[in-house]
């Protein structure tokens, strides 16, 4: 009989699964399945250019005097146009709309096709896949939703609306505000200066805890989709193996009706029926099964299967059917007291962090940008990345479960510094937003653990009740799981460590700890390990590690004649410039980036193989961080700026001795052939 494990907290037969999932149903109804097509399912996405207005009032409160959701926004002012999906920062020259803070207002008509309102067997659903922060929507002057908290979809049924006054058309307008307070995630706080010799009047600034750029507006797709009035509202899959038997345990919710019948299907690749059952709930038996394994660890990653739930009901007037399909990745996490283990193999997180941000579109979803960063991480050999720091769109996670790229899934809990932002109004508030996020990410393969916070400020005396309640309402939302959080404080006396499975620890030795020094760099990293895991006995992951470097930057000095340097290309027949003067490498250059990288390799290589199961490198690309001569950690951050490892347009010494790293088989726990190397 096979089992999960996770360091010791529990353990659940196969047989007992289902009795897990039930875990999963006390989530509210706040993002459903992600909206997919099928034959019971149309969709209508709303992205492209809609009519935009920023609130400038002093108060920021003239949009809801006047009621500006009550008639088409060009009759209350001045309009102009803007993209969505997109950050507004960066769409136009007016540096007072790239900083602003307050209400902005969206509208978009939309043509809804007669046949989908003229049908009362139909739902009709506006879908927001997230926009920053809070939200208020409403269609046709009439309010249909709200929310709360910057990164999470939200949805409402609109078809009532729509149909009480068929020839009106649709006319959606959507208010979205930035500010930030010491009770939302991530925080922050509004200062108002008042000096009338040195600001005008109502002069007021966002100030924020965390580094990057706080951009805002809509920033993933809008649609319409519909289903029918009785619908699979909710799919929970709970996976295990045992030899070559897989079993895919589920529970689906039913909306619209009290009593249905379900018949759920599980096909491989080829469309091949390999399990089928019926029932709200079930284990679907797979024979000869094909696990999900991550990139590099198999020869045939991300597997997914697709699990086809249909759902059939009647009343006196009419007989519906839904059907929706789920992918489905087959495997297991578990935790040991030193290792990290995806179906019951080592797994080490050769990994990155990233950011949701380019040039011109902020933070919004770009389908080519998506691609690219996921063939540079294969260019990489990169197995596995963090959504530092706040949950990323469900189509990178969709990717991810494709290709077979390891997530870890983290909350927006980043900036939290100041004691008020451990109060029982952000407990309250971080818990639901945790809510959402094992809602709509519960089923994602490649989601293998939810972090709940980045850098907290974890020594204070009340982080210890605010993440021992936090962790385990996330572990009693998903079992199945383990929960970490990203922690910069002293291993003493960091409060929240003791309740989660991982240690996960950033560390900038020799940058923003004694700048300019990386010979301290070995010392310092093997004190760090050794008392993490002295203390706690748990698998550490270095979650954070690097140094910024200014892309071409240089502390050589190039002779003119050249020499073949397998290391720099690649092992390819160009010839590469031999630098015959090699001057002591300074910040911010690429060889002192390469210097600091090569000290903590060197460690990394030794712990790995006692009780250190990752290495994520900071950061993934360049992203965009708020204007300051020296921002939140000093001189040695680009301000506005970017912490360098690959450029999308070029990459540099950094990323190339990084690839090397992580396509090298004596340094990575998986071969370029795919196969497992021991451990």
């Amino acid at each position: 009989m096979a089992t999960l494990v996770l360091h010791g907290v529990f353990r659940v037969q196969v047989r007992d699964l289902v009795r897990v999932l039930v875990w999963f149903l006390v989530l509210d109804a706040v993002s459903p399945l992600f909206p997919r097509e099928s034959g019971s399912r149309e969709l209508k996405e709303l992205n492209g250019i809609w009519t935009f207005r920023a609130d400038r009032s002093p108060n920021r409160n003239q949009g809801f005097e006047d009621g500006w959701f009550r008639r088409r926004l060009a009759e209350t002012g001045p309009v102009i146009e803007m993209p969505v999906p997109a950050s507004y920062n960066d769409i136009t020259q007016d540096s007072t709309l790239r900083d602003f803070i307050g209400w902005v207002w969206y509208e978009r008509e939309v043509l809804v096709p007669a046949r989908w309102v003229q049908d009362q067997g139909l739902r009709l659903v506006l879908r927001v896949g997230s926009a920053h922060y809070y939200s208020m929507v409403w269609v046709n002057g009439v309010k249909v939703m709200e929310h709360e908290g910057g990164h999470l979809p939200f949805e409402a049924e609109i078809g009532t609306v729509l149909r009480k006054d068929p020839g009106s058309g649709c006319r959606i307008t959507i208010a979205v505000n930035n500010t930030l307070t010491l009770q939302t995630l991530p925080p922050g706080v509004i200062m108002h200066f008042n000096d009338p010799t040195r600001y005008p009047e109502g002069y007021f600034v966002q100030n924020i805890y965390f580094d990057f750029f706080n951009y805002a507006g809509i920033h993933r797709p809008v649609l319409l989709y519909t289903t029918p009035r009785v619908y699979v509202d909710d799919i929970t899959v709970v996976t295990d193996f045992s030899d070559n038997m897989g079993f895919v345990s589920y529970v689906v919710s039913v909306g619209g009706a009290s009593t249905s019948t379900v018949k759920v299907t599980l096909m491989d690749k080829d469309g091949q029926c390999v399990a089928s059952s019926t029932g709200l709930t079930g284990v679907l038996k797979v024979v000869d099964v094909n696990l999900w394994w991550p990139y590099l660890m198999h020869q045939n990653p991300g597997y997914l299967y697709s699990m086809e739930v249909r759902v059939t009901a009647s009343d006196e007037k009419s007989t519906y059917e839904d059907v929706y399909t789920l992918p489905v990745g087959i495997r297991t996490v578990n935790v040991t007291k030193s290792r990290f283990l995806i179906n019951n193999k080592p797994f080490f997180f050769n990994g990155v962090n990233k950011h949701e941000d380019a040039d011109i579109r902020g933070k919004g979803l770009d389908w080519p940008l998506m691609v690219k960063d996921f063939n540079l991480l294969k260019w990489l050999g990169a197995n596995s990345f963090r959504t530092s720091h706040y949950p990323y769109a469900e189509e990178i996670l969709q990717m991810s479960d494709r290709h077979g790229i390891v997530v870890i899934d983290e909350c927006p809990g980043v900036g939290i510094k100041d004691i008020r932002s451990f109060g029982n109004a952000s407990l309250s508030h971080h818990l639901s937003v945790m809510d959402e996020l094992v809602r709509r990410d519960k089923n994602h393969p490649s989601v293998v653990m939810w972090s709940v916070a980045n850098e907290p400020a974890a020594e204070m005396p009340p982080a210890d009740f605010y993440f021992k309640t936090l962790i385990k309402h996330t572990k009693d939302l998903d079992q199945t799981r383990p929960v970490t959080f990203i922690t910069d404080s002293n291993y003493a006396r960091d409060k929240g460590a003791p309740y989660v499975d991982v240690i996960c620890v950033n560390s900038y030795f020799s940058w923003y700890h004694d700048p300019g020094h990386p010979e301290v760099i070995p010392i310092q990293l093997n004190t760090q390990f050794e008392n993490w895991y002295g203390k706690y006995q748990k698998p550490i992951i270095q979650s954070e590690y690097g140094a910024d470097a200014v892309a071409g930057l240089h502390s050589v000095r190039a002779s003119g004649f050249t020499h073949r340097v397998p290391e720099l290309t690649m092992g390819s027949e160009v010839n590469a410039v031999f630098a015959v003067c090699q001057d002591p490498p300074v910040m911010f250059t690429e060889e002192y980036q390469t210097a600091v990288l090569r000290r903590y390799h060197g460690v990394f290589d030794q712990k790995r193989k006692e009780y250190v199961v990752g290495e994520l490198i900071w950061n993934f690309a360049d992203f965009m961080t708020a204007q300051g001569t020296c921002g939140s950690k000093g001189l040695t951050r680009v301000s506005p700026g970017f912490t360098l490892r690959v450029s999308r347009h070029g990459n540099g010494a950094g990323s190339a001795l990084v690839k090397l790293r992580l396509l090298t088989p004596t340094t990575n726990q998986l071969s370029r052939t795919g196969l497992s190397n021991s451990c």
